[in-house]
């Protein structure tokens, strides 16, 4: 790219204002008129407003043509200087969306053997040309695009085009930028170029995933594909690969199941995976050098190349991928698809900065980017061709790949029509996809009424918010890593564990909660993000006996699976998982943060607890209502005295085996006895030792003894 000199310089910054600036420095920043020229236009500008800034005059000048977007244009001032028409804020205006939204479902490159069809939304620019080439090909055949409909460029060539690279060429404001297709589905290694696929070879064998009732159903297991087998001892053949992950019947040095096999059979229904799409921060030929997380997106809808076995072939990680997530449905759980639609790597580096500049970010009162975000850049979804992009690239992951619900990370930064208009997408394939999303409430221009978050949950129906409330109130908060939690033993958190048990939609003498449904709140106290809880713990208490922390960490975890709403846990939190300390571990190498199948296999009566407790959420649905008045209805607290929590699933009969289920919770270091609702012979189904579906003894009269750091589930 060249940069331009430029005199003075003049925008396009609404459908009929532009914006002049003079320097100082020519003509003393005067002029006491101007003219805007073009292809059959010669005429006089409207001098609205001089304003004198630091180095330049600014003048606001009205046009009585509306400039035609997409050509040429120059501006002349009294001294017969001039300059080009660049594309100014007219690019934000609701004008130019509405000019130029483009609905069709072609973008990108349509293939058959016989042809292909390439198109481009880019309706700022003036010119663009398609670069096509072979691989190692020296000499790219570069091919003028055509100006169509609503801004967008379109290019069919008459020939079998198959594993083609291709970028566009695009012209806007008189400079040349590269970029690769946004709509790209196949690439070359680490994203330089896009690839023309045929569709029909990319195509892998899928397996349906069982169907959920509700989402309150789910319960979820995040998992980063690099860190379930790159262990030593994960008996995986083919480490930090999508084909590793994909591997079933692996053991442990101790001959225990790992990978699949072992997540299948703890019992949960979906695997969520860290950011598969392609991101920056690994090298695809050398993945083993460096470490990351995924949350630095370029390109949306294509695999990540650094867990493929042949990145340098296109056709393999698109393949690897889908046959790693029929492997997940073969075990009987579906894909949950982390996806980062909040923010790109580097604006300026993204295709979609370089072929409609300005449009796709948002921008402060000061024309600035905007960093809700924390990275540099937030998304304007809000944009209907942002929007469509996102809508466009969800359908695609679900169309093509067959995932069965997806994770919005900062989804805060996003609009709450956007959101919607998803999950509308996404219900007319299946209503029963997974939506959930981080709803935090982040600092991007965009009004507090449309901001896809937390507060605005009453507009978001069918979408799941990772419950911020839930984790600090039972392990204490995020943020503040001496700060103890409910389950950790401070009583300060009583009521709103109570209330977070209830699903977070407000019970007892508090009428409204924070959801209106519990398929809302997604409950959790450890993800990927920030300190595994067995780390807070040990910070929290370094002189504390491992076996008191190791009861806080198990009686914690099982509040999560046996909390009214969505369960979430974060991989190996069934055996203490640890990450030595590190908080934040995106670019720890990765004996930080993989899966240590050692210690898990230390851990297996802790693993087998958890994996009873599961089993109890599965075969109870007392546990999993969908509806809040239910919950209102069938769930009572008990008066007992701090800390203890006590309460009941009544009305239950035909939703499970039981008529009455009592679940006890006794975060203190002390033994406390509590009198129960009614003497009868009652089923246990939880204790402070062992945990199942089926009890595993009885016991009868009207007083059960809490073992300390404990809970106790009783039927009838």
């Amino acid at each position: 790219m060249i940069a331009i000199e430029r005199e003075f310089n003049a925008y396009l910054d609404q459908v009929d204002v532009i914006t002049v600036l003079l320097p100082y420095s020519y003509f003393e920043g005067t002029s006491n008129e101007f003219r805007i020229k073009g292809e059959g236009v010669d005429l006089p500008l409207a001098i609205q407003e001089k304003i004198l800034l630091g180095d330049t005059v600014k003048y606001i000048c009205l046009s009585s043509i509306r400039p035609e977007i997409g050509k040429t244009y120059v501006i002349l001032d009294e001294h017969g200087g001039q300059t080009d028409l660049q594309i100014g804020a007219v690019i934000r205006t609701e004008e130019f969306d509405s000019l130029f939204f483009y609905g069709g479902n072609d973008l990108g490159v349509s293939y058959t053997p016989d042809k292909a069809l390439f198109k481009l939304w880019a309706p700022t620019a003036t010119k663009i040309k398609l670069r096509l080439f072979k691989e190692d090909d020296q000499n790219p055949e570069l091919i003028d695009m055509t100006r169509i409909d609503k801004g967008v460029w379109s290019i069919e060539l008459a020939r079998n085009l198959e594993l083609y690279r291709y970028s566009f060429l695009v012209c806007i404001n008189l400079e040349w930028r590269e970029a690769v297709d946004p709509y790209a589905t196949a690439l070359t290694v680490n994203g330089e170029y896009g690839v023309v696929i045929d569709p029909s070879k990319a195509k892998a064998p899928n397996i349906e995933a069982p169907k959920l009732k509700q989402p309150v159903d789910a319960i979820i297991y995040e998992a980063h594909i690099r860190d379930l087998t790159m262990h030593p001892n994960s008996g995986a053949d083919r480490k930090g690969t999508y084909l590793g992950a994909a591997e079933t019947g692996t053991k442990s040095a101790n001959g225990m199941e790992t990978g699949l096999s072992y997540i299948k059979n703890l019992g949960v229904t979906h695997i969520e995976l860290l950011p598969v799409h392609d991101f920056e921060g690994v090298d695809e030929l050398e993945p083993d050098r460096d470490y990351n997380w995924g949350y630095n997106p370029v390109h949306y809808n294509v695999p990540d190349g650094s867990y493929a076995s042949r990145p340098r072939y296109p056709y393999n990680r698109i393949k690897e991928l889908k046959q790693l997530i029929s492997a997940i449905h073969s075990q009987g759980m579906g894909v949950i698809m982390d996806v980062v639609y909040n923010h790109v790597y580097i604006r300026e580096d993204s295709p979609f900065e370089k072929i409609v500049p300005g449009y796709f970010f948002r921008h402060d009162a000061h024309g600035l980017p905007s960093n809700g975000t924390g990275v540099g850049n937030d998304i304007a979804s809000e944009r209907l061709m942002a929007r469509k992009y996102i809508v466009d690239s969800v359908m695609y992951w679900l169309n093509e790949y067959h995932v069965d619900g997806f994770r919005f990370d900062l989804m805060g930064i996003l609009d709450i029509e956007t959101m919607t208009a998803v999950r509308k997408a996404v219900n007319s394939v299946s209503p029963d996809i997974l939506i959930i999303g981080e709803g935090w409430d982040l600092n991007t221009p965009l009004p507090p009424d449309r901001k896809a978050n937390i507060s605005n949950q009453a507009k978001l129906p069918g979408i799941g918010q990772f419950n911020d409330w839930f984790r600090d109130s039972i392990k204490g908060s995020t943020f503040n890593i001496y700060d103890k939690g409910y389950a950790l033993g401070n009583d300060r958190y009583l009521e709103a564990a109570k209330q977070v048990m209830a699903g977070s939609i407000g019970i007892g003498k508090r009428k409204h909660g924070l959801f209106l449904q519990p398929g809302q709140s997604v409950n959790y106290i450890e993800s990927h993000d920030n300190h595994t809880l067995w780390d807070k713990l040990i910070i929290c208490n370094p002189e504390q006996d491992e076996a008191v922390s190791k009861k806080q960490h198990r009686l914690a975890t099982s509040m999560v699976l046996l909390a009214q709403g969505i369960p979430f846990l974060h991989s190996g939190q069934e055996f203490f998982r640890s990450k030595k300390g590190v908080g934040n571990s995106y670019r720890s190498p990765d004996e930080i943060n993989w899966l240590d199948w050692d210690l898990r296999d230390a851990n297996m009566d802790n693993v087998q607890y958890i994996k009873g407790i599961i089993d109890i959420r599965k075969s109870n649905e007392a546990f999993r209502l969908p509806d809040s008045e239910q919950i209102r209805r069938q769930m009572e607290f008990f008066s007992l005295s701090a800390p203890l929590i006590g309460f009941s699933l009544k009305e239950i009969k035909e939703n499970g085996h039981w008529e009455k289920i009592l679940v006890f919770i006794n975060p203190s270091m002390d033994q406390q006895l509590v009198e129960l609702t009614e003497d009868a012979r009652w089923s246990v189904l939880a204790d402070h030792e062992n945990a199942s579906a089926q009890p595993f003894r009885h016991i009868e009269g009207d007083k059960v003894l809490l073992e300390a750091c404990s809970l106790f589930v009783l039927a009838k």
